[in-house]
């Protein structure tokens, strides 16, 4: 017997759903470190305290199973919960506004057909008076527009196409841009890199020095797909769990989309291509170079092509800020995408070593950004390398 087209219709839905929720990478915020997918309890800080994710499985006492499609359209599109409260921007409803309400059934669609766990969590870890819910009134005055996505007419619908998950499901712009002290992005340095769990989230405009001006959207597409820009860097930190669970999931053709509107992001920066670099400890910094690093990545930051990634050029080397430099110094990193593991160097390297050698890649073999390291930064690391 023939299946019903209405439930072919919903097996559609619901696979179209859990693709969307890949792309949204709900997945890694809605999980704690050793939880059950989706039912919540991650720790996400800031410095107005910190909030556990929420269960979003269908369970009716603990989860989202008393939702409706309207309640869960209402979270994406409008950032108030079923208790007609206002979500904090911890959740990303700034980009998730832009979500059509077709795609937000969608996504609810698959969440109802994931397991439902039992996991009651006390969300708000805020400290006063952030913890008060009526003080994201003003915030949203200010910073929170609703409105769901409007296609532009006069780009093509591959850029429309990746403009809608970037600026929506994907909220690239949560991690990638520098905030204010009210905790809401700087919309006029939007994709120019932040510091997010102590790393170092690259900028994404394209900036030819610090963004991805000199990658191709085919070089970005495959970075996303595979985590790894050939001969040049990998990915660190938080982006490895997102390339993990989202952006490798996705079709090529939405990569690509993708990949073609960051490209089309202006180059907005704080940092010139010509400005004056002053290192007064780059002959200190070569001979430790020298010493603990060329062995590896050779005299002239090269590398060994496909064993060891080279130093010059490396984006994560470029950064504007020096966090992940000093961080994959301490930590050290494991063998990824057919490159060696690199050890970590904490023990052999003093916190002023590590600043010296920091700086002196960040600015050798036509590196751009300022050698900035600091010994705060580095003995901030090394006290909590995992943060």
């Amino acid at each position: 017997m023939a299946a019903s087209p209405l439930l072919a219709k919903a097996d559609t839905s619901i696979q179209e759903g859990q693709y969307l929720v890949t792309a949204g990478d709900c997945v890694s915020c809605h999980t704690a470190p050793g939880g059950k997918p989706f039912a919540g309890g991650l720790k996400m800080a800031n410095q107005f305290g910190y909030l556990l994710t929420p269960n979003i499985t269908p369970d009716f006492t603990t989860g989202i199973g008393r939702y409706s499609k309207d309640d869960f359209y209402r979270v994406l599109h409008n950032g108030v919960n079923k208790k007609d409260q206002d979500l904090y921007p911890f959740m990303p409803y700034v980009a998730y506004t832009k979500v059509s309400r077709e795609d937000s059934d969608k996504i609810y669609d698959y969440l109802r057909t994931v397991q439902a766990v039992s996991n009651p969590i006390e969300v708000n870890h805020l400290d006063f008076p952030f913890n008060i819910r009526s003080s994201m009134i003003v915030w949203r005055e200010l910073f929170f527009k609703v409105g769901a996505y409007k296609p532009d007419s006069s780009q093509s619908a591959q850029w429309n196409r990746g403009a809608y998950l970037v600026e929506g499901l994907g909220h690239c712009s949560s991690c990638h841009s520098p905030r204010n002290l009210m905790g809401a992005i700087k919309n006029s340095k939007a994709y120019t890199g932040s510091v997010i769990d102590g790393w170092y989230a690259l900028n994404l405009t394209s900036n030819s020095l610090t963004g991805l001006g000199k990658w191709s959207a085919e070089d970005i597409a495959r970075y996303l797909k595979t985590g790894s820009f050939e001969d040049k860097t990998t990915v660190l930190g938080p982006m490895e769990e997102v390339v993990h669970n989202s952006t490798r999931k996705l079709t090529d053709t939405d990569l690509l989309a993708m990949a073609t509107y960051l490209k089309s992001i202006p180059a907005n920066s704080s940092l010139s291509e010509d400005r004056k670099k002053v290192d007064a400890t780059y002959l200190t910094g070569t001979r430790l170079y020298v010493d603990n690093c060329s062995g590896c990545h050779q005299s002239s930051g090269r590398g060994i092509k496909g064993v060891i990634p080279p130093l010059a050029g490396n984006p994560v080397v470029m950064a504007a800020e020096p966090n992940d430099i000093v961080k994959v110094m301490i930590r050290g990193i494991q063998r990824r995408d057919g490159y060696i593991a690199m050890p970590s160097f904490a023990s052999r390297l003093s916190d002023q070593e590590i600043l010296e050698i920091s700086n002196y890649i960040r600015s050798s073999w036509g590196n751009g950004p300022d050698p900035n390291t600091s010994i705060t930064l580095v003995e901030k690391i090394r006290a909590n390398p995992g943060m």
